[in-house]
């Protein structure tokens, strides 16, 4: 399947379970100049911890909020400096989604809210979830559209 017209429709971005066909959809990112950004969850058990993950993956400065709204605002900031679009990926899922799920799905909320933004300024911000499966959190998948 080739996802690159997809992709680059802000009205079509979101969070997504990870697509089965992951060389396609890296081809169409690549294709269509997207900024990719990759956060690995392996082992994070809880919000102060996935907070400092965030943070030291994608370069939050020291006074990052570590908190909901912050990273909403972070997120934000920065995917709006990207006018082809952001791909975010979030590794190794799993256990934080087992460990705190509430928190889990809070994070989920959070990234289909900076979606939005980015849909308001014409940018695609994509997020993709490896590691958990897609019906246990409502996760859509691009393979289904």
């Amino acid at each position: 399947m080739d996802y690159i017209d997809l992709l680059t429709n802000p009205g079509e971005a979101g969070v997504f379970a990870t697509p089965r066909d992951v060389r396609a959809l890296d081809d169409a990112l690549d294709r269509a100049g997207f900024e990719r950004w990759r956060v690995d969850l392996q082992g994070v058990s809880g919000k102060p911890e996935l907070m400092r993950v965030f943070q030291r993956a994608l370069g939050f400065a020291d006074t990052f909020g570590a908190n909901w709204d912050a990273l909403h605002d972070a997120l934000s900031e920065r995917a709006l400096d990207e006018p082809a679009g952001v791909a975010l990926t979030l590794a190794h899922c799993g256990d934080v989604a087992r460990a705190q799920g509430g928190h889990f799905e809070r994070l989920v909320e959070v990234l289909d809210a900076v979606a939005e933004n980015c849909y308001d300024e014409d940018i695609p911000f994509w997020v993709f979830i490896d590691g958990v499966a897609a019906a246990d959190f409502d996760l859509p998948r691009l393979d289904e559209k």
